[in-house]
């Protein structure tokens, strides 16, 4: 990974958290450089003043890959998203008097994570990635600092979401019986099968640092012990199921869709 990634800092304010995380990830260390001009590494983990993000090298490289839920597509989605409508809150359960308490196994960039939490479920999300954890913590962060100035909405929102950075699979066999999530849900990266043109470049970055959830299928026999009501697993639309395990029933959308496993019927009444 050394040949391939570099941390960047060009924030001397940020420069001991920068040497932190290349000490930890055995990564070198660049500071005062433009990214466009950088040839020796393929992508740095960029710590400047405003964010800290995941960006390309090169002259035509792509813009900074980063979390951010205080503008854009999620925070459109948060205002005008179709609320307990959408098809995700129909695969966790969420309805009037129903907010489970979901944990989030494969949690990238939260993005799912934050719907949920905008719906009223209280969520823990754990990302094993350090430099996905540390996108995302840092999304989250900007994101609180935003919402106490200037919405009040946001910041509830943030405050039901907790992240560890931990492995899933250590987690979970952590628990204890009382400590259960009511719902687990899982979005495993999905290895691409063939070069499309059209790969975000969120993901293909993400499969060239992170790589893909190779041991995903063993996940989901795990969660379905570690659980009180469900797993939901979102999946592209003609995947193969996760573990070739049939769900108990699907919900299919354009692209995508929601394998949900049931252990027991969710309550009429549920609020974590």
């Amino acid at each position: 990974m050394s040949d391939f990634l570099a941390v960047l800092c060009n924030d001397p304010e940020r420069f001991a958290q920068a040497e932190q995380l290349a000490a930890h990830l055995h990564l070198p260390l660049l500071s005062d450089q433009a990214p466009e001009a950088i040839v020796d590494y393929g992508f740095v983990v960029m710590f400047s003043p405003a964010d800290i993000a995941l960006q390309q090298t090169g002259r035509k490289a792509p813009g900074p890959i980063l979390v951010e839920f205080t503008e854009g597509a999620v925070d459109h989605r948060r205002k005008f998203g179709g609320g307990k409508g959408q098809m995700i809150a129909k695969a966790v359960g969420v309805k009037a008097g129903v907010y489970p308490r979901v944990l989030d196994a494969t949690a990238g960039m939260g993005k799912d994570s934050f719907v949920l939490a905008t719906l009223g479920c209280q969520l823990t999300l754990i990302e094993r990635s350090p430099i996905v954890h540390l996108l995302l913590q840092d999304g989250l962060l900007r994101a609180q600092i935003f919402a106490r100035e200037q919405d009040a909405e946001l910041l509830q929102v943030i405050q039901r979401m907790q992240l560890r950075s931990q492995d899933s699979r250590t987690y979970l066999e952590s628990l204890t019986a009382e400590e259960f999530p009511d719902v687990i849900y899982l979005d495993p990266m999905f290895p691409e099968r063939q070069k499309t043109a059209d790969v975000k470049k969120e993901m293909a970055a993400f499969h060239s640092i992170v790589g893909k959830d190779e041991d995903a299928d063993a996940l989901l026999p795990l969660a379905l012990a570690h659980v009180n009501y469900r797993v939901v697993v979102k999946r592209p639309r003609k995947a193969p199921f996760l573990n070739n395990q049939t769900p108990s029933y699907q919900l299919e959308g354009k692209s995508s869709r929601f394998d949900i496993y049931t252990v027991k019927k969710l309550p009429d009444h549920l609020v974590s």
